[in-house]
């Protein structure tokens, strides 16, 4: 009886294995990144403590009755913690310098373009299609998005793939300022261009989000979930008579749902699973998509300068990717570098809400791709 209870008091350390703890390394790396560097917190932190709980042998946690295991299944098994996250985000996102600009839209779609190169040299590689379509998504460097999309199609996949889009978007200030500079002249970046300063009146920020959600779930059913919880929170936003719940899911629910998330994210960095070569490609892909799609962006930006008779900064078209407002805040920093007085944000804040739309439309023509 006495080496019996031995064995079982010792079953934990005989269950360790290298995977567990060099994945129990990468969650304490996690943390150490939100906590030292400020990098996601609020996503890498519970992401990193659920990376460690779930490495720990015989850990409870994920057993069929687990936290962990419960919180996977109740909100990422079904999509419903990134479409509460959506609702958050739309609570929180001003589109009135869309409104404004409505031109920049033509940004948002050109900052997508890299999700569907990198899906091609995805598939070369030899990923499935649906691997390949959520490896891809990564390069929206929109995390609920990227969670939606791997969730329905390579769930096996949704660690590497929730790390990588958390943690590009932690680096858009590091990541996106050299693929802008490579691509402009320094002309090109001191280019001033003139407010419109129209006034959005309320009938159309409050008509905006009905028409989106409509036209979108016509022409794209499989993006009708996203934007229209996307929507629906910035429906509440304008309309300036449900402030209380404008403000519970812009805070209290987004935190709760936020943390819960993170852990369930973690509980599937499996070390066995998740220590493989193809977590590496996985992050490489990501990495390029984002660079793509900035690159295209500016791209596009500077085509829309031609046209303009060279009064379009083409710094603008980088800030069509989704992560929304930080790679506004990055491409008016470029600007300013060149020039201080010169102020871009407004403008770049439009093409950034366009690509935050551009983003959940994208992530809909993936996931209808792949069904047909």
């Amino acid at each position: 009886m006495g080496s019996e209870s031995l064995d079982q008091l010792l079953a934990g350390v005989t269950a360790v294995t290298w995977q567990s703890v060099v994945m129990i390394v990468i969650g304490g790396l996690l943390i150490f990144l939100a906590v030292a560097r400020e990098y996601e917190p609020l996503l890498l932190l519970p992401i990193g403590a659920g990376a460690i709980l779930t490495n720990l042998p015989l850990s409870p946690l994920v057993g069929e009755d687990g936290l962990l295991r419960i919180l996977y299944d109740v909100g990422v098994g079904n999509e419903l913690f990134p479409l509460l996250i959506f609702i958050g985000i739309g609570a929180l996102t001003d589109f009135g310098p869309l409104l404004e600009n409505p031109k920049m839209v033509l940004l948002g779609a050109a900052g997508q373009f890299g999700i569907f190169l990198t899906l091609i040299l995805a598939l070369l590689l030899g990923f499935s299609r649906d691997q390949a379509a959520s490896i891809g998504i990564i390069g929206a460097i929109d995390g609920p998005t990227s969670i939606y999309v791997s969730g329905m199609l390579a769930p096996e996949l949704l660690g590497p793939i929730t790390v990588a889009a958390y943690s590009y978007m932690a680096l858009v200030p590091i990541i996106m300022p050299p693929v802008m500079r490579l691509l402009t002249t320094r002309a090109e970046r001191q280019i001033r261009m003139p407010y419109t300063q129209r006034q959005i009146s309320q009938r159309t920020r409050i008509l905006f989000p009905i028409v989106v959600t409509i036209v979108v779930g016509v022409l794209v059913p499989f993006a009708t979930p996203l934007i229209g919880c996307l929507m629906l929170g910035n429906l509440m936003r304008e309309s300036k008579v449900v402030e209380r719940l404008t403000h519970a899911a812009s805070n209290e629910l987004a935190n709760i749902v936020t943390l819960f998330l993170g852990l369930a994210i973690g509980s599937t960095m499996v070390g066995e699973s998740f220590l493989q070569p193809s977590t590496l490609a996985i992050l490489g892909l990501g990495l390029l998509a984002f660079v793509l799609d900035t690159a295209t962006g500016v791209l596009f930006g500077k085509l829309m300068n031609l046209v303009s008779g060279g009064k379009f900064n083409p710094l603008i078209g980088a800030a069509g990717i989704s992560a929304f407002p930080m790679a506004a805040r990055v491409v008016q920093k470029e600007a300013a570098r060149e020039d201080y007085s010169n102020f871009v944000l407004m403008h770049a804040m439009g093409a950034n809400a366009a690509g935050q739309i551009a983003s959940v439309v994208a992530g809909g023509v993936l996931l209808a791709l792949m069904a047909g």
